[in-house]
């Protein structure tokens, strides 16, 4: 069980979107939202407070009638469930729905308490709001897509119930559930913030780390593979550069090499003065992919950590507007809202992917390619040459997926297109930017499951299952149980598909 106090970290997220664990509301949490509420109460009788008595985006010099505020919220929620595009996937939508619990529960909203208890409630029973791809620009906040979550809360819409889309109507009398008390600003507060961009966007952190860390074994293995020289890896050399990425990458390597009898020593072999002819028989280095492999995820290491703490940083703020501050006694007007914190860093982690995504598919040409590592028949075909085609069709899969990786490389942080009468006159595109990163890791997810299930056909024909590492080994072990040493040619597409689910769902 993890208790909410306002302060979120990526294993909570983890703990809770991966492996489903329940959450509850710290009782001190509680009586803040509940003080919040009173206060913004109290304090809205006799002033002009956005969104509790005026109308919203360049409406708001209409003022509203006391009797008409709470319509004003249902209206709200109402007009702006207006996504579209294909439905968020669950584990992205409690995501979101578990950021916007966490900034609501901060004590800046003046939320009615109800709002916290049923959201608990929902992510608890994994009752998640359907929301859409389509419609988040990223300034107001989430605005259309936070709306989905906001309409289930009344009670309308649609949800995810297991595993089926069904009314929100239908699946509430069921289990007993009542939608939330409308008193004050509840529509707004539920709609203006980051937290469907910064949800995805901490899944896409977990997602990135976890195909890095396969991306660090792939990398190792093909090393051993092609029995490439271990100075590159060296602490010597590596501590000569001062970016801790790299270094945290070269160390890695070397810990997960550290056993390998395939790997080589260069004082064993090009330091002993017995290659004295004019043309030398064998490689001095390596190719890039293989030698540069700190100098290139290293960056990508770098890259990630910076994102996790702006993600980290994001979630555990109040992105809403106005702010209630209890200490001050005051309401204070802006625009915490706006996305582009969030949507910068999607930005960046999508472009370190794809650099992943580019190391993974030219390593894999590099074992497709006979002519270029010496030691492997052409497209690993452990086959008949000619009339068998091993490796060859999926190196197809694998360029064009990568090709479309550097194409969703653009960034949408600079996309801004001005919306609502001008009002939001600059926008994040945040949410757009957290979905492409999303599908930019699950494509770089599907070319790793090609050069892993290459890997597993190399150290097959090689034989060198009893001389690689023990972390290859357990790689090639793992891998090797979904797909054999492949001498016939057989189907690819079931196989590309079961180890890209492993990986993706295996912790590395």
């Amino acid at each position: 069980m993890i208790i909410l106090k306002g302060t979120l970290e990526i294993d909570d997220f983890k703990k809770i979107i991966l492996h489903e664990e329940a959450i509850t509301i710290d009782a001190e949490t509680m009586q803040t939202v509940a003080d919040s509420f009173a206060f913004l109460k109290k304090f809205s009788e006799n002033k002009i407070i956005y969104g509790v008595n005026t109308g919203f985006g360049p409406m708001a010099q209409y003022k509203i009638k006391d009797e008409q505020r709470i319509a004003l919220q249902y209206n709200l929620i109402r007009s702006h469930a207006s996504g579209s595009g294909a439905p968020i996937a669950p584990q992205y939508v409690k995501a979101s729905l578990v950021a916007r619990l966490n900034t609501l529960s901060l004590g800046h909203s003046g939320v009615h308490p109800s709002v916290i208890e049923l959201m608990t409630t929902l992510i608890n029973r994994n009752i998640l709001p359907v929301i859409y791809e389509h419609g988040g620009v990223g300034a107001s906040g989430d605005l259309v897509q936070l709306a989905h979550v906001a309409l289930t809360l009344i009670g309308e819409g649609e949800v995810y119930y297991n595993g089926k889309i069904c009314a929100t109507a239908t699946v509430f009398e069921k289990e007993n559930l009542k939608p939330i008390s409308v008193e004050m600003r509840e529509g707004l507060a539920l709609m203006n913030g980051t937290s469907v961009m910064s949800g995805i966007g901490m899944v896409n952190t977990i997602r990135t780390r976890n195909l890095l860390n396969w991306m660090v074994k792939a990398s190792s293995a093909i090393n051993e593979i092609v029995q490439a020289y271990d100075d590159h890896l060296s602490l010597e050399l590596n501590q000569s550069k001062k970016h801790k990425g790299q270094r945290k990458i070269a160390t890695q390597m070397r810990e997960h090499l550290k056993d390998s009898q395939l790997t080589r020593k260069r004082e064993h072999h090009l330091y002993n003065g017995l290659n004295t002819g004019d043309v030398f028989g064998e490689k001095v280095q390596e190719y890039y992919s293989l030698r540069c492999v700190p100098q290139i995820l290293g960056p990508v290491l770098d890259t990630l950590n910076n994102v996790e703490k702006i993600l980290v940083e994001e979630v555990n703020s109040a992105n809403d507007n106005p702010i209630i501050d209890l200490k001050t006694q005051q309401v204070y007007h802006g625009g915490n809202f706006h996305g582009d914190y969030v949507s910068l860093e999607m930005d960046k982690l999508k472009i370190v992917v794809t650099k992943m995504t580019m190391l993974a598919e030219r390593q894999l040409n590099y074992l497709l390619n006979s002519k270029l590592n010496d030691i492997l028949p052409p497209f690993v075909n452990l086959g008949t040459l000619g009339l068998n085609f091993g490796m060859q069709g999926a190196q197809f899969t694998a360029t064009s997926t990568t090709a479309e990786n550097q194409m969703l490389s653009n960034p949408m942080y600079v996309h801004s297109i001005p919306s609502n009468n001008d009002n939001q006159d600059i926008v994040s595109m945040g949410a757009n930017a957290a979905l492409t990163t999303r599908k930019v890791i699950e494509n770089g997810y599907e070319v790793l499951a090609i050069e892993l299930i290459t890997i597993v056909q190399a150290i097959a024909h090689l034989e060198v299952q009893n001389k690689v590492s023990t972390e290859t080994k357990a790689l090639f072990e793992a891998i090797g149980a979904i797909v054999p040493a492949l001498r016939e040619d057989e189907v690819l597409y079931p196989y590309i598909k079961q180890v890209k689910d492993y990986i993706f769902n295996t912790e590395s």
